[in-house]
């Protein structure tokens, strides 16, 4: 005899069924919060080799740099040193015009 839903009087479920669909639900939720919680773990092990590696790269970038730089400094002192033997009256005027300004800005 079918009920207004469609299904049989033999369809209804029992007590204990029901239980055994909660329990079922209980374990199926456990699962998927141990799954979750693994998803968790493996996103910030993720997140960590990536900063780490964004370090790495930072670190070279920066030593890149100051080597850089200092090739740099080493190409304008010796350019410095050239002119000065090239002009030395005239490189000795400058720096004593350097001078007289940081004297008169250092009164201030």
């Amino acid at each position: 005899m079918a009920t207004a839903t469609g299904k049989t009087a033999n369809d209804a479920k029992t007590t204990p069924d029901l239980e055994a669909d909660i329990r079922q639900l209980r374990a199926d939720i456990d699962k998927l919060a141990k799954l979750l919680a693994k998803t968790g773990e493996h996103g910030v092990g993720t997140a960590r080799r990536a900063a780490s590696e964004g370090v790495e790269q930072l670190r070279a970038q920066g030593e890149a740099a100051m080597d850089s730089l200092r090739s740099n400094a080493r190409d304008l002192e010796e350019q410095v040193i050239a002119n000065v033997r090239e002009k030395p009256v005239t490189s000795l005027a400058i720096a004593a015009g350097v001078g007289f300004l940081f004297a008169l800005l250092s009164r201030r």
